[in-house]
């Protein structure tokens, strides 16, 4: 099951969708303007003509030109990665073997300085695994313009980790051999490719399993790759370094959250001081809570959800949120026109891409989408009233998610419930993107004057 995700194609990370950015490389047309050599009256080249007594005679030359347009696939000099078959070998061998597996952050040597703008081919690549509770998802990319990167290579699948997790506590068998094969294939991606640096991360599903160690010690040995196990405030700070350019100049507060399969990170976020260039310095409080979709759908039913149902889902989840002891540190913004909710995670994306009607789910279309009250209401409200055949005829929802979206909006609820705000911003982008950005920041890429240094 394929799940839908950034593409190598997919404009540059880091900024708004729906901002304008400056184009990559080789991404605007070009053209070229070629002299014409001139001619004499019989067709043969020459400077001059002569006339019948030899004398040569003086005639004004014209030059000649063409403009020659070249089509984006094919302009000489593409800057452009090449494509997966042609990559650089790895200059760390990744093999399915323990010995050889992918440390969670992979220092690579610097090549030499190249010119001064770089083309991508020779810019320092970056990749980030995030293997979560119902997803597998690898992004690979070059940084651009100060704080933000381009992707050139991403692979997305469902593998549904953590099903029967709640029921047994242990990973099932068939869900840890979905897992593994989508790894296998983000390992070959990046065999493929010279990266310089590389945090390949674990969360939910894998934290709580009573086999979860067992299981990444078979990942090392079978797909060659070293997964960590992030704990629950890294999982919050990465989400909230994911979605920085997201949050506006003049915004004084966010409540951020991403709601994953099997457990919801929440960050608090105080922006009236002076302002830092990583909006994680500025959470002032943080929750994890250990409930997400697929475990919420799995206690309540994700198939069959009645109006019952779905509201005591939502009371379980504001019961959790009740213990947290941070939830007022941005009370004194909530009324403030300039406070908002930031939203990471499928749900919201979901509830973005029925909002706009969508024939076919568009990142660039959904990716900074403002929302207002009444609209998430509205679709909240259509959603619940669906049955699962609908949802799973929705082109934005599909089989893959028709039986966890209802419990996604039921912890969106209890969220809306707890910092009820005017508007709700979609951010289709998250852990990796946050992975991305700490890497390429740590790592010295960016330079002050906003070109990224090979």
């Amino acid at each position: 099951m394929e799940d839908r995700d950034t593409g190598a194609g997919a404009p540059e990370v880091g900024a708004s969708s729906a901002s304008p950015g400056s184009p990559g490389p080789g991404t605007a047309g070009w053209q070229q303007r070629r002299p014409t050599e001139p001619r004499s009256v019989n067709g043969q080249a020459g400077d001059a003509t002569h006339n019948q007594k030899g004398k040569p005679k003086k005639r004004r030359k014209r030059r000649r030109g063409r403009k020659v347009f070249a089509r984006d696939d094919a302009r000489p000099g593409d800057n452009r990665a090449p494509a997966q078959g042609k990559a650089a070998v790895a200059a760390v061998e990744l093999k399915p073997i323990a010995a050889a597996a992918i440390s969670p952050v992979v220092p690579i040597p610097r090549p030499e300085q190249g010119h001064r703008r770089p083309p991508v081919h020779e810019l320092p690549v970056f990749a980030a695994l995030d293997l979560g509770t119902n997803n597998c998802r690898l992004l690979v990319a070059v940084p651009t313009r100060h704080g933000q990167f381009r992707v050139i290579d991403a692979f997305s699948r469902i593998v549904r980790l953590g099903e029967g997790l709640t029921a047994n506590g242990r990973l099932g068998q068939p869900a840890m051999d979905r897992a593994v094969e989508a790894l296998k294939v983000c390992g070959d991606k990046l065999r493929g490719r010279k990266i310089r640096k590389a945090r390949l991360i674990a969360t939910e599903a894998c934290r709580t399993a009573e086999n979860g160690v067992e299981f990444l010690d078979r990942v090392e040995r079978e797909a060659g790759l070293k997964l960590e196990i992030i704990d629950r405030q890294t999982e919050a700070r990465l989400a909230v370094s994911g979605c920085g350019s997201l949050v506006e100049r003049d915004t004084q507060g966010v409540v951020l959250f991403d709601i994953g399969g099997g457990s919801s990170e929440i960050a608090l976020i105080d922006l009236t001081g002076r302002r830092s260039p990583r909006l994680a310095n500025h959470i002032v409080s943080w929750t994890s809570l250990p409930v997400g979709v697929v475990s919420l759908a799995e206690r309540f039913g994700g198939r069959t959800v009645t109006r019952e149902i779905f509201t005591a889902m939502v009371d379980d989840v504001a019961g959790r949120l009740a213990a947290f002891d941070g939830r007022d540190r941005l009370s004194h913004l909530k009324a403030s026109p300039n406070f908002h909710l930031l939203g990471t995670s499928g749900t919201v994306t979901t509830l973005a891409g029925v909002h706009l009607d969508l024939e076919r789910y568009d990142r660039r279309r959904v990716d900074g989408l403002w929302m207002d009250r009444d609209s998430v209401d509205r679709m909240v409200e259509r959603l619940v009233g669906w049955d699962f055949q609908q949802r799973c005829a929705n082109p934005c929802i599909g089989a893959d998610r028709a039986d966890l979206v209802l419990a996604g909006c039921a912890i969106l609820e209890a969220i809306r419930a707890v910092w009820p705000s005017e508007r709700l911003r979609v951010a289709d982008r998250g852990l990796r993107e946050g992975i991305l950005s700490e890497l390429m920041a740590d790592d010295g890429v960016w330079r002050n004057d906003g070109r990224a240094r090979a």
